[in-house]
């Protein structure tokens, strides 16, 4: 069974037991989330697609950590003129474990 679930402005595929970056969540490391706008939930050869979302469908999940993502970085240039930027960027996110797909 999965679904395709938005957290956080993002859609995400998730199954039970599936573990999960996100952007970063108000939440604490610790507690249950549940997400309730459930767009797709398919159960074999069972398919509910929701208008927009499926009823009565929820994700819970658990906030397991968080922590940043990788450095990325940014190089602009322009060539023969010396002009030259480096920037980073490191995202802040947060790790669910996915507990269980209700409908």
């Amino acid at each position: 069974m999965y679904a395709i679930v938005n957290i956080a402005g993002q859609q995400f595929k998730v199954e039970e037991g599936m573990k999960v970056f996100v952007h970063r969540l108000p939440e604490e490391s610790g507690s249950k989330v549940s997400f309730d706008e459930v767009l797709l939930v398919a159960n074999g050869g069972d398919v509910r697609i929701g208008k927009p979302k499926v009823e009565s469908a929820t994700v819970e999940a658990t906030v397991v950590d968080h922590l940043k993502d990788d450095k990325v970085i940014v190089f602009k240039k322009k060539r023969r003129k010396g002009y030259r930027r480096k920037k980073g960027h490191r995202q802040y996110l947060s790790e669910l474990h996915i507990d269980k797909i209700s409908v």
